[in-house]
């Protein structure tokens, strides 16, 4: 890619972290950024919101992108389990649509990448290159014909599951020890699609699933898997983030980890100084029984930036990962749209460069800041192609 060619040039001729840091933005403007997921097809374009233009609401839209410098943004299609019992698969597939209309409206500025082929050559032209990733394997309705077709639309990963179990593979929110040893993990059928995707060159994603079915999918892919937005369970103890033995086996596998924005899994004391300052500006009437979403809403802006984590407990978990994992096996995957709190300083997507500031400043390498922030996660996704 050219831009990984200004890289490597900018890394024999750039001086120290401090140096790095002073010259953040054109760093950050030669790295080929990609963020792994982002949410703002439901949150936005579904809802009918021109993301074309520069929206006052939500965290994404393509100009902010452009200031954020992404290059490369996968776009989640999501649907609720609990609401599309039955339709998923058409609900999966009216969402791509309404992608592919707003990319026909920008064509100037946002293209849909199927390869990384395509990637590299929709960077080139300096648009935005679109994937798509479909989180919850509910869409596919059990059909192997249906995964086919949303990979021909260009799904590029399949989140295996979201807060629900499936017929086929358990899930984070619902593996607990109460459930029976057996109903853990992937049946069959689940190793039958794990196959299947490995055959198609789709990427099996692990956020959400749950630790049984994590093992389970190790023990049956032929390729490195992809858990793109979950964080480490050691600093922060949520279901949704990874413990050290699962990032031992991630590293094992080759797969990648991409970092979430979400304050409630960078942070454990989130939620407990959300529902504070929620008490303190409206008091105990009855409404502090909210979820936190709700809640983070109704505050005023200054509160809510008091609300959300401090960016130091994000750049802590990438400390953490790339211990763990090293530094070839961390990457990002915002949650943009898709949660309510992000880090102190990273509130929509045009704040990517500060993120790169901040990695200079914990005294990251250019070089291995690139590989976090885009390079990782494309190494994987042509891993899985071949």
């Amino acid at each position: 890619m050219i831009k990984s060619l200004i890289l490597l040039g900018l890394a024999m001729t750039a001086g120290t972290s401090i140096g790095y840091s002073q010259n953040y933005k054109k760093i950050h403007q030669n790295m080929v950024v990609v963020d792994g997921h982002n949410d703002v097809i439901y949150a936005s374009i579904f809802q009918g919101k021109d993301i074309g233009q520069r929206l006052k609401t939500g965290a994404t839209d393509l100009p902010r992108l452009r200031e954020g410098g992404v290059d490369v943004q996968v776009f989640a299609v999501w649907s609720d389990d609990a609401k599309w019992k039955t339709g998923a698969f058409k609900h999966a597939n009216d969402q791509i649509d309404a992608l592919e209309k707003m990319i026909a409206a920008n064509t100037d500025k946002i293209s849909l990448a199927k390869s990384s082929q395509a990637i590299d050559s929709i960077v080139k032209t300096g648009k935005i290159a679109a994937l798509i990733g479909v989180e919850g394997g509910n869409m596919i309705e059990e059909s192997l014909d249906n995964l086919e077709r949303l990979y021909a639309r260009g799904a590029k990963y399949l989140t295996l599951t979201w807060n629900y179990n499936l017929s086929w593979a358990s899930c984070a929110a619902m593996e607990s020890d109460k459930m029976d040893s057996k109903d853990k993990g992937l049946t069959e059928k689940g190793r039958t699609i794990i196959r299947k995707m490995n055959g198609l060159g789709m990427m099996v994603d692990l956020s959400h699933g749950g630790e049984q079915t994590f093992y389970d999918v190790l023990a049956v892919s032929t390729k490195p898997i992809l858990v793109s937005h979950s964080n480490a369970f050691e600093l922060c103890p949520h279901f949704r983030n990874l413990k050290d033995a699962q990032l031992e086996a991630l590293k094992s596998n080759g797969g990648v980890v991409g970092v979430n924005f979400y304050s409630g899994f960078l942070d454990p004391a989130y939620e407990a100084r959300l529902k504070s300052l929620y008490l303190s500006k409206f008091g105990d009437d009855g409404t502090s029984k909210l979820s936190t979403w709700s809640m983070y809403e109704k505050l005023p802006k200054k509160l809510q930036r008091q609300a959300d984590a401090p960016l130091s407990k994000l750049l802590d978990h990438i400390d953490y990962l790339v211990k763990k994992v090293g530094i070839d096996h961390v990457a990002v995957g915002s949650d943009f749209d898709g949660i309510e709190s992000s880090p102190q300083g990273l509130e929509d997507v045009s704040k990517f460069p500060l993120l790169t500031k901040a990695l200079l400043e914990r005294g990251y390498s250019h070089v291995d800041i690139a590989k976090i922030m885009g390079q990782n996660f494309l190494r994987i996704l042509k891993e899985n192609e071949e």
